[in-house]
């Protein structure tokens, strides 16, 4: 900056003046810029004024300060740039309030303006001039120089600044109005970039159902305006208590973060966003800052900034929207507000996903209670109701009643055909759980590669023919009641997670890996010993106990005899109204030996031989086979002392009716059928008593 002396009035400086003002309207021509305006100015100025330094304050209204945009000096300083000061009680608080110039002719003298004068004099600033910069439309700010002598300033100085102030006000305001269009601008851009993002979401949460496909299109169109690297949907899983991430959109990543990966809520950025239900913003440092696994392998990843917010429908927290990126400080607040207003839509959908998901698990599950209970219907059940007046059938219904109001286990004990599924049912039909499903499996009609899958169902491809997904008895039963009939017969190697569902209430799908909790109240059967099983080691010990909570044993027929007459009379009336038979009377020798019989089959055999005699019978009186019976009793005699067990007449009544059908166990004309038996059951028998065709013959 050249010395120069104060301005005078004659021609010579009026004509440097009108050159210099042409300079100054030559120089906001040439520059937009401020800065490089008021560095031209600086070099041009100096020709008719002399000064140490010049600056440029604007005004802040909303903040009632004024700031340095621009100080041009050859004295160092350390003023810094964008350096504020109040504006009551400044020079610029001053010229803001009378639109008037300053001028100071020593700044020493001067008493005002103690803050800016407390400058003036560090720098050694002996007089300075002020004036307004004001467009016709706003108060800009103030335009100040200065120079090291006192009293150089005259009235003409400070008038032509004044004329140099207003051109360079215009400029300003110029170039204001301009920023203020760019910034309008911008906002628009902006905003229809987002309505158009909301509208591709719109339309994508109308036409996918899928929450993957959904995620896929609602990734893409993030990308095009925040131009992430990463972004992942995680879903928050009931069982785990965690984070599962659902969908995953990293196609530059290394495999350190993948889908299904599990999430938890301590440790983890997505895992902070859930819990307190605000987003979470993350720049460079604190990306390290989260000490879980998935955290540490995202900077692994390289990613360096990440933004994730949590998916909040109806109150109710669901899961994350996250997105990250390897640049540093990549999103901005705006783009959090963005996020926040993408993860409110994603919300909706994943709420929707979840419902229709559960409606199709719930229409898989009717579905499959609805083929089981056509089967159930299909089976011919052994009888309806529970007859008898008996003392010990009695005291088993006590036990019954006693039972049934509680969720223990019930191991119920006896002959093969008393009725152990009547007492299951009459057990399920008294508790709480009567509302819910009644689910029965004969573990002994299974074999034994595919009982698993009967009980605990298993995955599509789990094993050759498992061409779909199949829920099993216990998740069938979820709720309700299981009636494991047999389960002596379930193999040791199936014991083991038998014994885990009925103590921890979980189980996983054959060939799955996804574990599956359910609340079934367990009653088995059996007639079997199952502790000379234990003894054999055959059956677990510790299953033997879990099983034994409460056991019922049911007795045979022979044990309550008294009951005889009555149920012969309850299976007559019913068969002869199946039949459209009028069955009247029954006669008094045939129940004499329906009552003397030891019936091995028991109530089962009993009810099949009178549907027999309702068969025969022509008349109103009921012809009973009853020569079947004293047939069937008549065993070979025996060594003199040795006693006739009823194990081994059982083994000859069965052998004799197999050699009269010719070895044909099923069927009408079958053993079974003869027997009075399920084939199921005397399969079982033949096996428990050894027979086959080689050793019978």
């Amino acid at each position: 900056m050249t010395p120069a002396t104060s301005l005078n009035t004659d021609s010579g400086d009026l004509v440097r003046q009108y050159q210099t003002l042409l300079a100054v309207s030559e120089s906001i021509l040439l520059h937009r810029n401020i800065s490089d305006l008021i560095a031209d100015l600086g070099a041009r100025l100096p020709q008719v004024l002399r000064f140490d330094f010049i600056c440029l304050f604007q005004f802040d209204e909303v903040r009632q300060l004024s700031r340095l945009l621009l100080l041009e000096t050859p004295i160092p300083h350390d003023i810094p740039p964008g350096f504020e000061q109040p504006i009551e009680g400044s020079i610029s608080g001053e010229i803001y309030r009378t639109q008037k110039p300053v001028m100071i002719p020593n700044v020493d003298d001067e008493t005002r303006f103690q803050e800016s004068m407390g400058i003036l004099r560090k720098y050694g600033m002996g007089s300075a001039c002020y004036v307004p910069l004001t467009s016709a439309v706003r108060k800009i700010g103030t335009l100040g120089i200065g120079v090291r002598e006192t009293n150089v300033y005259r009235q003409p100085d400070i008038e032509f600044l004044e004329q140099v102030g207003r051109q360079i006000a215009s400029a300003i305001d110029n170039a204001l109005h301009q920023e203020e269009v760019g910034r309008y601008q911008q906002v628009l851009k902006t905003e229809r970039d987002h309505l158009r993002l909301m509208l591709d979401i719109s339309s994508a949460l109308v036409s996918k159902r899928k929450l993957n496909d959904l995620f896929s299109t609602i990734s893409a169109s993030l990308r095009a305006l925040l131009r992430q690297d990463y972004a992942s949907l995680s879903l928050f899983d009931d069982e785990t208590k965690q984070l599962k991430l659902h969908s995953l959109d990293f196609p530059s990543g290394n495999g350190l973060i993948k889908e299904g990966m599990e999430i938890p809520l301590e440790g983890s950025w997505s895992g902070r966003a859930y819990l307190q239900r605000q987003p979470v913003r993350l720049h460079g440092p604190d990306m390290k800052a989260f000490p879980a696994t998935v955290a540490r392998n995202v900077v692994a990843e390289g990613l360096r900034s990440g933004c994730s917010v949590p998916l909040i429908a109806h109150g109710c927290a669901l899961g994350t929207l996250a997105v990250a990126t390897t640049r540093e400080n990549a999103f901005s607040e705006s783009d959090e507000k963005l996020l926040v207003e993408v993860a409110n839509q994603v919300a909706i959908a994943v709420e929707n996903a979840l419902a229709f998901k559960q409606i199709e698990e719930l229409k898989n599950r009717l579905a499959e209670e609805k083929l089981y209970l056509e089967d159930e219907i299909r089976i011919d059940r052994n009888f309806e109701e529970i007859v008898g007046d008996s003392v010990i059938l009695k005291k088993v219904l006590r036990q019954v009643e006693t039972v049934a109001g509680t969720d223990s286990t019930v191991l119920i004990l006896g002959e093969t055909g008393t009725g152990k599924e009547l007492i299951a049912r009459a057990i399920h039909n008294l508790s709480p759980r009567r509302g819910r499903t009644f689910v029965k499996l004969n573990c002994s009609a299974i074999p034994t590669g595919l009982l698993e899958s009967e009980l605990f169902g298993h995955e599509r491809g789990a094993f050759t023919g498992a061409i779909a997904q199949r829920i099993g008895r216990f998740e069938l039963a979820n709720h309700g009641t299981l009636f494991l009939d047999e389960v002596g017969d379930i193999p040791a190697e199936l014991q083991p997670k038998l014994l885990r569902v009925l103590q921890e209430g979980e189980f996983e799908r054959l060939g799955g890996t996804r574990t599956i909790k359910c609340d079934v109240r367990l009653v088995a059967a059996t007639n079997r010993d199952l502790k000379l099983m234990v003894q054999d080691r055959e059956f677990r010990i510790d299953l033997y106990y879990r099983l034994n909570v409460f056991p019922i044993h049911v007795p045979a027929l022979r044990e309550r005899r008294e009951d005889i007459p009555l149920l012969v009379r309850y299976f007559a009336q019913k068969f002869s109204r199946q039949m459209n038979r009028q069955i009247e009377s029954i006669p008094t020798e045939a129940m004499k030996v329906c009552v003397e019989y030891s019936w091995p089959g028991n109530v089962r055999e009993l009810q099949n031989f009178v549907e027999r005699g309702v068969i025969l019978s022509q008349g109103a009186s009921l012809q009973l086979p009853v020569t079947e019976l004293q047939h069937i009793t008549a065993v070979p005699p025996v060594a003199s002392g040795q006693a006739v067990t009823l194990e081994a007449a059982e083994r000859d009544a069965i052998i004799k009716a197999l050699k009269e059908t010719n070895w044909l166990i099923g069927g009408p004309s079958g053993a079974a059928a003869r027997l009075g038996m399920k084939r199921t059951t005397l399969q079982s028998k033949m096996k428990k008593l050894g027979i086959d065709k080689v050793t019978a013959d």
